[in-house]
């Protein structure tokens, strides 16, 4: 029987294992608040060794510090303890495949992040944005980064360890699964896949931990929102007042980050939790790319302010709100046509009725396009970018710089200029990275489940991409 690869197989898998850490690392050097973004060695300036440390500020302590390291695991300890402490939500996710039983999960991500916001509101109210929590996050922004980086790979690895303990004479005591796909044999495949399902460990004192779920929408979400915080804080430190593009910014990634937690049981039907393993894929992705990648904007306005007026809030808070709406009120119909097929405001909509029992959809959101929800979660993640503008800034070091005076010059209070200068356009490689990305992934995740749809349903599924030929955007793909 012929393995079954995604992600481009074991090659693939070791691409983005070992790739994804250095393109965050590239990031963070060659867009930074001291140099420019992109610096000004990508620019102006000839590649030297020297020009290369002067714009990155190269050396051993700026990567790594065992100090940050404990701060870390702290911080990861202190996620925790509001998980077992806080009260929670307990919900039956779906049924494992080999047991016909869902599994229990305990919800309680918001309430965790509106007590770990107080704190931040009260350290503010009294430091102002000289916050130690602010100040610190700025500070040590690399090292907090190979800290969770160092953290996500040990985790991985003790996952894909502890994966071979799962009995695999189903049904078993522990309700314990391996993953579809995870378990190829190739270990590179599998530690990125992910060869267990959804791995639980009982710790002393916090009891069974659920660790996809709490990974998912607990420490990296609320890391997000930490950090755009600190970057505010920064900007403020900076120019001793804020803009308008990274409060907007901040606002529409913080109703993103509130509502997912705030919803945080309706992950249990996502692919995430439902079929991949719990590998350094979702590992990674959950405690180092969404903390770390998503407020890139946010630390690029921290560094290079501008203000969008009324007019260009109003038309991104007009996309916000649309992307939102398509995306809710998708999911939304789907959710009450499972649910209640004789309600009103479904029960006329067609369908087709496949031999498994179940029904496709074949009008109203569901009949524009097979992943309309797709589109609106995408469209509702551009205004996360557009507040940047045409992006690219220079720093220079003092206001007596021939260019410091040129259109754009924002002056700070260290006695540096940012101004846009040459670098004018090349700053959106940073920070509209994301929107590309998320993209693609909700373009590659279409695929997978078109894939697994057409194995699950056979003709039924044929028949029904003919009906809703759209895969996610009506009239374009």
């Amino acid at each position: 029987m012929t393995t079954k690869y995604e992600f481009g197989g074991p090659f693939g898998a070791a691409a983005i294992t070992f790739g994804l850490p250095l393109l965050l690392y590239f990031f963070a050097f060659s867009c930074n608040d001291v140099a420019g973004c992109p610096i000004p060695l990508f620019l102006t300036r000839s590649v030297t060794w020297t020009n290369l440390k002067a714009d990155m500020d190269l050396r051993i302590g700026h990567f790594i510090s065992w100090e940050v390291i404990m701060i870390t695991i702290i911080y990861y300890v202190y996620s925790l303890l509001l998980w077992r402490l806080l009260p929670a939500l307990e919900v039956h996710g779906t049924k494992l495949v080999h047991h016909g039983r869902p599994l229990v999960y305990r919800f309680n991500a918001f309430s965790a992040s509106v007590v770990t916001l107080a704190i931040g509101a009260a350290g503010t109210y009294l430091y102002g944005a000289s916050f130690i929590i602010w100040t610190y996050i700025t500070d040590h922004y690399v090292q907090l980064l190979t800290a969770n980086i160092l953290i996500a790979y040990t985790l991985s690895g003790f996952l894909y360890c502890y994966s071979f303990s799962v009995d695999t004479n189903y049904p078993n005591q522990d309700l314990r699964e391996l993953a579809a796909g995870g378990t190829t044999g190739n270990t590179i495949y599998d530690f990125y896949i992910g060869r267990e399902l959804n791995p639980r460990v009982n710790v002393p004192f916090f009891g069974k931990i659920d660790i996809k779920t709490w990974c998912e929408v607990c420490p990296g979400l609320t890391g997000w929102f930490l950090l755009d915080l600190a970057f505010i804080a920064q900007q403020y430190r900076y120019y001793g007042t804020l803009s308008d593009n990274i409060l907007f910014t901040t606002a529409v990634q913080a109703y993103y980050i509130l509502s997912s937690q705030y919803n945080e049981s309706s992950i249990l039907t996502m692919m995430d939790i439902t079929t991949d393993g719990m590998g350094f894929m979702l590992v990674f992705g959950d405690l180092v790319w969404v903390p770390f990648l998503y407020s890139t904007q946010c630390r690029y306005l921290a560094a290079y302010p501008l203000q969008l007026g009324g007019w260009r809030i109003a038309g991104m808070s007009a996309l916000f709100v649309l992307g939102i709406y398509i995306f809710k009120a998708a999911n939304t119909q789907k959710h009450v046509f499972r649910t209640q097929p004789d309600e009103p405001a479904v029960a006329q909509l067609s369908y087709i009725q496949t031999a498994r029992g179940t029904r496709l959809l074949t009008a109203g959101w569901w009949g524009t396009a097979r992943h309309i929800n797709y589109f609106g979660d995408w469209l509702q993640a551009l205004p996360f970018s557009l507040p940047t503008g045409l992006a690219g800034y220079l720093v220079l070091r003092s206001a007596e710089d021939e260019d410091a005076s040129s259109p754009g010059a924002i002056s700070r209070s260290d006695g540096s200029v940012a101004v846009p200068g040459p670098a004018a356009g090349w700053g959106m490689i940073f920070t509209y990275f994301y929107v590309i990305y998320f993209g693609i992934l909700l373009i590659h995740r279409e695929r997978r489940d078109d894939a697994m749809c057409a194995k699950k349903y056979g003709a039924d599924w044929s028949e029904y991409k003919r009906k809703v030929r759209w895969r996610i955007v009506p009239w374009m793909y």
